[in-house]
């Protein structure tokens, strides 16, 4: 079984918030400015404790990436906050040429990614978002699992030095990472030892692999469990270490198959050590209105599902 607890669900965005007051309180050049979803997004605590490091944009997302870009220049580190879906989609030129070209230090935070936006519908739900910033050179791309890890994500990416896509979500999901423990940019963290397959995951789907990891224990079958919460940079070196000990890898994700995690993962493993591989994600369709475990479960990104991708790999 894995050693992992859920301490009380909650959702990551919140964990977003709590990072984001605390980096007010400990770094004065930290400003926030939101396009007219601050309740949404959790920064309220930070606009009130910091109103003249707010700025309240209004829904004008492409204004807010400009304004962050003109930011940096004076030595801000300016975090962005709106919907994944408004946060890349509706703001892409914006950001390929005045945060990613031009190598400005934004930070762009993103609420609601993914089908478990649920209730919203397709409209909202970006499942596309990660291929989109990973693409633009020397954008750093992460997906936290809970809560903690989103808190520790957002404190530690005002200290990096450049353009940062954070990618998190609205509903309530197991909150098992160690409070304390410090977030590494580009550092996969290894959550359980197997010698049968290696589950790659990320964001939500990592509970899930966990929760995959126990049934498939049941089963005789070891699997490792690595929480890929950094996408770019890839931590091609536990990715290899792993791969290379069990010899078959799953992938599981809440975005597209194509342009996401298990694409990054099928590139390195194509270049480095060609290896069979299953990929759990949602396979080139929109999303629809659901609550979050019946969209996981319709679109194959569940548990169950990833238990029967493992078995895919194990006889291929």
């Amino acid at each position: 079984m894995h050693p992992y607890t859920d301490s009380g669900s909650k959702d990551t965005r919140s964990g977003f918030g709590a990072g984001l007051l605390e980096l007010g309180q400990s770094n004065p050049n930290v400003v926030a400015l939101c396009a007219d979803l601050t309740g949404s997004l959790k920064m309220d605590a930070f606009a009130a404790e910091f109103p003249e490091r707010f700025f309240q944009t209004g829904i004008a997302e492409a204004h807010m990436i400009g304004m962050a870009a003109g930011l940096t220049i004076g030595g801000k580190i300016p975090f962005t906050g709106t919907f994944a879906n408004f946060s890349t989609g509706r703001v892409y030129d914006q950001i390929r040429q005045s945060v990613a070209y031009s190598g400005k230090n934004v930070k762009i935070c993103a609420s609601h990614a993914g089908l478990t936006l649920g209730e919203d519908g397709a409209t909202h739900q970006i499942l596309e978002d990660i291929g989109l910033m990973k693409m633009l050179p020397g954008m750093t791309v992460i997906s936290p699992c809970d809560y903690n890890q989103t808190k520790a994500a957002t404190i530690a990416i005002a200290e990096y030095d450049g353009p940062v896509y954070l990618r998190f979500g609205r509903p309530k999901v197991p909150n098992f990472t160690p409070s304390n423990a410090p977030f590494v940019i580009g550092k996969a963290d290894i959550l359980t030892q197997g010698s049968d397959v290696t589950i790659c995951a990320n964001g939500h789907l990592v509970w899930e692999a966990l929760e995959a990891a126990n049934a498939l224990e049941a089963e005789g079958i070891q699997a490792e469990v690595i929480n890929f919460a950094t996408i770019k940079p890839l931590d091609l070196e536990s990715l290899l270490a792993s791969v290379g000990k069990t010899g078959r890898v799953v992938t599981a994700e809440e975005h597209q198959r194509n342009g996401g995690l298990g694409d990054s993962i099928a590139q390195a493993l194509g270049m480095h050590l060609p290896s069979p591989i299953e990929m759990v994600a949602v396979n080139d369709s929109f999303g629809e209105s659901g609550t979050p475990a019946q969209l996981l479960t319709k679109y194959g990104l569940d548990a169950a599902n990833i238990v029967a991708a493992v078995k895919r790999v194990m006889n291929r």
